[in-house]
C-alpha cells in the first residue's frame, strides 16, 4: 500500500532525524517511509501481523500494543513526529499531543462524519466531527495545514486532515 500522500506532503516537517511515533501504524507503510527518511521510527498496533512483510524495516521498532485497553505508554515530550492516519480514539488525543517535544509535528488524517454515506466506517464514533482536529490542537499547536474534505475517485471517503507544530 502506497504511503498516503498528506504523510508524504507534511513528513518534511518532523525534525532531522528525530524521533517518530506511529500510532495504529497497519501495515507499516508510514513507518517504513518516515525511516526511509532517517527518522527513528516507533511503530505501534494492536495487531502487527499486517506489518509482517516489512518488520525487517531497519530504523522501525515494532510494538504490539493495545492502545484503548491499556494505560498510555509514551512519555511525555519523546517525539520529534506523531502520524495516525485512518484511526480515532479520541481520548487519545492529549497523549498525543503531550508526547510531542516542543516543535514536534502532528500529522494526522482519518474519516469524518458524512463517510457514513461512502463505506467504513460507518460508526459516529470512528468519524472525527467538524472541525474536531482544530479543537483537539487549539492553544497548543501551530496548526500549518487543516482539510475538510469529500475525495472525489473511484472510492470517495470523506475525511478531515491536519498538520501541526508543537509550540
Amino acid at each position: 500500500m502506497a504511503v498516503m500522500p498528506w504523510v508524504a506532503r507534511w513528513a518534511g516537517q518532523i525534525p532531522a532525524r528525530g524521533r517518530v511515533l506511529d500510532l495504529a501504524c497497519g501495515s507499516g507503510r508510514h513507518a517504513v517511509y518516515l525511516a526511509g527518511l532517517g527518522h527513528a521510527v516507533e511503530a505501534v498496533d494492536i495487531d502487527l501481523a499486517p506489518a509482517a512483510p516489512v518488520r525487517h524495516t531497519s530504523g522501525v521498532a515494532w510494538r504490539q500494543y493495545d492502545l484503548e485497553g491499556q494505560p498510555w505508554p509514551f512519555a511525555a515530550g519523546a517525539y520529534q513526529g506523531v502520524v495516525v492516519t485512518n484511526y480515532l480514539h479520541r481520548p487519545l488525543f492529549i497523549h498525543l499531543i503531550d508526547a510531542l517535544a516542543p516543535g514536534g509535528v502532528l500529522i494526522y488524517a482519518t474519516y469524518a462524519m458524512g463517510q457514513e454515506a461512502y463505506g467504513r466506517p460507518r460508526n459516529p464514533h470512528h468519524l472525527l466531527m467538524t472541525g474536531e482536529l482544530l479543537e483537539a490542537v487549539r492553544g497548543r499547536m501551530r496548526v500549518v495545514a487543516y482539510e475538510d474534505v469529500l475525495e472525489a475517485g473511484e472510492c470517495p471517503a470523506r475525511v478531515q486532515r491536519l498538520c501541526a507544530i508543537m509550540n
